[in-house]
């Protein structure tokens, strides 16, 4: 049996998916898969929980959030292992993804706290004199969040977040890849809504297979699907939700241009691990490289010296910047 979390809480599934470190292909275990009564239960209780979340105090959406920022910091060693056993980051660029984190739920924790109404003045007429408008920031209605592999911490929190901070229910589907990360961090936030007094029931964590995930997308009672992944995916989403808010973080393009005066060495200490660090499995990774050609020859040979320099192997040794494609 294993597991998946339902409203904050861990609950055993029948069916189950087995997990391999993709380095050694080490087993890391199992991983529950939501069906779609698992799903439908999930938004059920989201949405029911809607009017208590959405009514929270500001200082209680603050501390939650830093509550959750705490956490991740006191896991930290222990979240970056999780991420390097079954993403294949190297374990320095989890390091990294585990303070990003943290700090992505500590400026949520801040901007919980600048919500506040407005007004404006409407007596721009003789008819409107007197008159003024408030207005009032809200959630939308329950969020699906969908995310990828390559960074199953800190892309979570980019979803998570900004939703608590405006008290907002997630129902997360992660990466079928990388999910003891998000469960991990469900725990997390778990503890957090515990400690501050919040309804558990803004985070349910369902791996699941493609047509359950759809069928959370299509759900009426969801109001925003926020996606991070592959192009094809993200706009056959949105073209199966026309009537919700859908927020698509796609394929990047990237490219360095390095001008006739550029600080070459600082340019390559920037390209070579751009392009090769964490395999190229980066949403921003350095695609190609566009040099003056005053500068092409020399640049392009150290670049080929660099990239042979690249540390390349086991994802847990602190010197590897290139570990295994997963």
């Amino acid at each position: 049996m294993a597991l998946v979390y339902l409203a904050g809480d861990a609950l055993e599934t029948p069916d189950r998916v087995a997990l391999h470190a993709p380095w050694d292909h080490t087993p890391l275990g199992t991983v529950g898969q939501a069906d779609h009564d698992l799903a439908r239960r999930a938004v059920t209780l989201a949405h029911d929980a809607l009017p208590v979340t959405a009514r929270l105090p500001a200082h209680v959406r603050r501390d939650l959030l830093r509550a959750i920022s705490e956490g991740i910091t006191a896991r930290a060693d222990a979240l970056a292992r999780t991420i390097t056993l079954e993403a294949g980051k190297p374990i320095s660029f989890s390091r990294s993804e585990v303070e990003r984190a943290a700090v992505t739920f500590a400026l949520g924790a801040e901007e919980a706290t600048r919500l506040a109404d407005g007004a404006q003045d409407l007596d721009h007429l003789a008819a409107s004199a007197g008159a003024f408008a408030v207005t009032r920031r809200v959630p939308a209605g329950v969020v699906v969040a969908i995310t990828p592999f390559n960074f199953p911490l800190n892309l979570v929190a980019h979803k998570l977040a900004p939703a608590f901070a405006l008290g907002a229910p997630v129902v997360l589907k992660p990466a079928p890849q990388t999910p003891l990360t998000a469960m991990a961090l469900a725990s997390i936030v778990r503890e957090a809504c515990d400690r501050v007094g919040a309804p558990r029931a803004l985070l349910s964590v369902l791996p699941c297979a493609n047509d359950v995930a759809e069928s959370l997308v299509t759900d009426p009672r969801v109001a925003v699907v926020s996606f991070t992944g592959s192009a094809a995916v993200g706009w056959s989403l949105r073209a199966k939700a026309p009537k919700k808010r859908v927020l698509l973080e796609l394929g990047g393009n990237a490219a360095v241009i390095v001008c006739a005066d550029a600080d070459v060495d600082r340019a390559l200490a920037r390209v070579i691990p751009g392009a090769y660090g964490y395999a190229g499995q980066v949403c921003i990774k350095v695609q190609r490289a566009l040099v003056h050609a005053d500068l092409a020859e020399s640049f392009f040979a150290r670049l080929a010296e660099g990239t042979a320099a690249t540390a390349v192997g086991d994802p847990h040794d602190d010197a590897t910047g290139c570990g295994p494609m997963i």
